[in-house]
């Protein structure tokens, strides 16, 4: 066998373009390593803050996030991919900056989960932050017109936490904001057929959504493992 070069990191297929942030990270979570099953390879974008990216559609921050995702190919890596959903608002950016595949949300579900779904039922997008989720960023990611989006805003926990980059997290009020979040959905809309997580820092909580509504539950970890399945492949 005659072993080829041309990387500096091998083994890690993915790229993911990580806000700037401090909160906790628990199993599950994105920016935790222990959530994959497969190697990763993390850039963290400096400045990028939760509020900022969240809250004020990350102006200004296009640079710096095409600087990240260039810097991560010339690591070696095969896809690139970001941990916030509201960054569907680069998709079209990233896309053309780099060589390699790319998927900035997991926003870019929805349209996807909708063709698995029984005849008169659609899915769903629980978010972070409703009040800052524009049709920009559902538009960027195709999501389609009329999708029911919910929230975690006006909960106990899991929104403060995340969006002011607090220390601390009380881990089971934000399930909590999650499942309650979802079951206000549900209720809300009785042709819900799944649920797609906005937010990254949701997937910890996706099983627990999932047991209470009986609903499928999408996330960037389902999107990313399914993108890491293309990229590298299993041999048989």
């Amino acid at each position: 066998m005659i072993a080829k070069g041309g990387k500096s990191v091998y083994g890690a297929s993915v790229g993911i373009l990580m806000l700037d942030a401090r909160f906790p990270r628990i199993p599950g979570d994105m920016g935790n390593a222990l959530t994959w099953p497969f190697p990763v390879h993390y850039r963290i974008v400096r400045d990028a803050s939760p509020d900022l990216v969240v809250r004020h559609k990350a102006e200004g921050m296009l640079d710096a996030f095409i600087d990240a995702a260039r810097d991560l190919v010339r690591d070696g890596v095969d896809g690139i991919t970001t941990n916030c959903g509201f960054l569907s608002l680069f998709q079209d950016e990233l896309a053309r900056a780099v060589p390699v595949p790319v998927v900035t949300s997991s926003l870019m579900q929805v349209e996807m989960v909708n063709r698995f779904l029984p005849v008169g039922k659609r899915a769903g997008v629980l978010t972070i932050s409703a009040s800052t989720l524009t049709q920009d960023h559902l538009t960027r990611a195709r999501v389609p017109d009329g999708t029911p989006i919910g929230t975690t805003e006006g909960g106990q926990e899991f929104t403060r936490a995340i969006l002011d980059n607090e220390l601390t997290l009380d881990v089971e009020k934000a399930r909590v904001d999650n499942v309650e979040a979802a079951m206000a959905m549900k209720e809300a809309h009785p042709e819900l057929g799944a649920l797609v997580l906005e937010c990254t820092n949701m997937c910890p909580y996706a099983a627990d959504i999932q047991a209470a509504t009986g609903l499928p539950v999408y996330s960037i970890v389902s999107l990313v493992s399914w993108f890491q399945a293309g990229l590298a492949p299993p041999r048989y």
